[in-house]
């Protein structure tokens, strides 16, 4: 990877659209929509934090050493790629994106995700694709620290039963089997470490606008964003 570029400027051609959110609020699936119909591109920041798990795992690389993370980051090259199937995830020249929404991967991206010297390293990468395109962008620190100068912010919210009930639903729609109370602590588990991590934790914008999508399909979210977006 390249070194960061700490400047985090949006030229004025270009559209930044920052969307952040717990896990289970939509917000991939919304983000891809929103890209789709404003004709931009689609950075899912996440799967570039689950790419770097994914080897680290497989080169059984301490989680908790942020040194070894680092290093491990610096050689390694995430490609995000648009195909008609959707966003393609690359990890050194492999198709990825199927291994890296695995379990393991989700429970374990925190380790990655936590460490100052990766973040460094992946929010440079951000910026700089956002840099050169129009995008629309999700995670968990978009618009407090990747694009603090973004076009417009949102913070996608959902009820917390609601967030559960997506995550089983997307796993068992890929054939998995899911022991629901598992899952409900795991998620509340990933909560708690996104909104107390000491490095870019899950936190709503001053700016940002809260949109809850509970009881809300991803195209009826989509299009209450582009109703602000519009105005």
């Amino acid at each position: 990877m390249q070194k960061p570029n700490m400047t985090a400027s949006v030229k004025p051609e270009i559209i930044v659209i920052a969307i952040d959110g717990p896990a289970g609020a939509g917000k991939s699936t919304v983000a891809k929509i929103l890209a789709r119909r404003l004709s931009i591109s689609y950075l899912d920041t996440g799967a570039m934090y689950r790419a770097l798990t994914f080897k680290a795992l497989r080169e059984k690389i301490n989680l908790e050493d942020g040194s070894q993370l680092a290093e491990l980051a610096k050689t390694t090259k995430i490609q995000l790629k648009a195909s008609q199937f959707g966003l393609r995830i690359f990890l050194d020249g492999d198709d990825v994106s199927e291994e890296i929404r695995s379990v393991e991967v989700t429970n374990n991206t925190f380790y990655i995700a936590r460490a100052p010297e990766v973040r460094a390293i992946m929010v440079g990468l951000q910026r700089q694709l956002g840099e050169q395109q129009s995008v629309v962008a999700e995670g968990r620190d978009i618009g407090t620290v990747v694009f603090p100068k973004a076009t417009k912010k949102f913070y996608l919210d959902a009820d917390f039963k609601e967030r559960a009930q997506r995550r089983i639903k997307e796993l068992q729609a890929k054939g998995k089997t899911v022991n629901e109370q598992q899952l409900q602590d795991e998620l509340n588990d990933r909560d708690q470490k996104d909104f107390t991590r000491k490095v870019g934790p899950l936190k709503k914008a001053d700016d940002a606008i809260v949109i809850d999508s509970t009881g809300l399909t991803a195209e009826e979210t989509a299009e209450k964003i582009l109703q602000y977006f519009n105005k």
